[in-house]
């Protein structure tokens, strides 16, 4: 299963990546949003996780391209984000999100929510 992580914090999203791989996952990495975007259109991954708050692209804004797309509007996407307000969670469902996850989270979380959606 091929997994698409986008997160401006490197280490991060290394951290999560290495736990994924661990876990069986073939893991892809993005530094911003907009990377996000095109790596899915090049990969079509089955799950693809999102930081909120990026460079050039946001993950609200790169879920909402990638969810208004025919070839992505059923691939399962995570927000995870620092902000926990009903109203951040609100503009994630918005966008289109299936999930949402707040900072600080343990890969096992994340590894239990993405394996939840197969």
């Amino acid at each position: 299963m091929k997994v698409l992580i986008a997160d401006d914090e490197l280490r991060l999203r290394k951290v999560v990546s290495l736990h994924l791989k661990k876990s069986g996952f073939d893991v892809f990495e993005a530094g911003n949003g907009q990377q996000a975007v095109d790596m899915a259109k090049e990969i079509s991954p089955d799950v693809i996780v999102l930081d909120v708050m990026m460079p050039e692209k946001t993950g609200l804004e790169a879920c909402a391209e990638l969810k208004g797309d025919e070839l992505f509007k059923d691939t399962p996407v995570i927000l995870l984000t620092a902000m926990a307000e009903s109203e951040d969670i609100k503009k994630g469902k918005e966008a289109g999100a299936d999930e949402y996850l707040t900072k600080p989270f343990s890969p096992k979380e994340l590894i239990d929510m993405i394996k939840s959606r197969f």
